[in-house]
């Protein structure tokens, strides 16, 4: 009896050691890791969401700053053409209005058609100064520079009609000189 008493309590004991082995251990450290990782976790994305607010506004910022440079390269452009236009008049007029083959009804027609070519592009650029510098017009930068490009698509066509223009009228002096030497030469009979 007392072997299958002792026996008994060995199996018991046996038993008893098995179950206490694969008994869990709760370890609360892991999930306070875990919580102090998701808070900063949650920081880090606040931080991200405020960076690409940030960089949205810098983008705008670039896009607008991009739009007036393109504006600022229109106006330079479109000033170029004027000046252009202006030294062709001032030269090329003086040089066809001072030639002899050119009739005396026929200056005022020159110089009224090459003045009013100035005059056009005199209101163009007072135009363009008002455009840029008030905000009546409550315009955006877009706008801005759709009609700024179309001002320069003008001053282009303005520099190709006044060099047509010169190139009549070189024509018609050329064309007159040779009718003189022609008319002008000894007949030989």
């Amino acid at each position: 009896m007392k072997r299958i008493f002792i026996l008994s309590l060995m199996v018991f004991l046996s038993f008893s050691r098995l179950a206490a082995q694969g008994m869990p251990v709760y370890d609360n450290t892991n999930f306070l890791a875990l919580g102090q990782q998701l808070i900063e976790s949650a920081k880090q994305t606040s931080q991200l969401l405020q960076t690409v607010r940030f960089l949205q506004e810098q983008k705008e910022r670039i896009e607008q700053v991009s739009q007036v440079i393109q504006q600022l390269k229109t106006v330079r452009e479109i000033i170029s053409n004027y000046e252009e236009l202006y030294t062709t008049v001032r030269s090329d007029l003086q040089e066809i209005l001072n030639s002899p083959y050119i009739h005396g009804d026929e200056v005022t027609i020159i110089s009224e058609s090459f003045n009013t070519l100035m005059d056009t592009a005199l209101e163009d650029l007072q135009f363009m100064q008002d455009l840029l510098t008030s905000n009546y017009l409550e315009m955006t930068d877009a706008e801005r520079l759709s009609i700024l490009e179309a001002q320069r698509k003008r001053s282009r066509e303005m520099i190709q009609e006044i060099s047509l223009k010169k190139k009549r009228y070189q024509h018609i002096i050329e064309f007159r000189q040779v009718k003189e030497s022609i008319n002008g030469r000894p007949a030989k009979y």
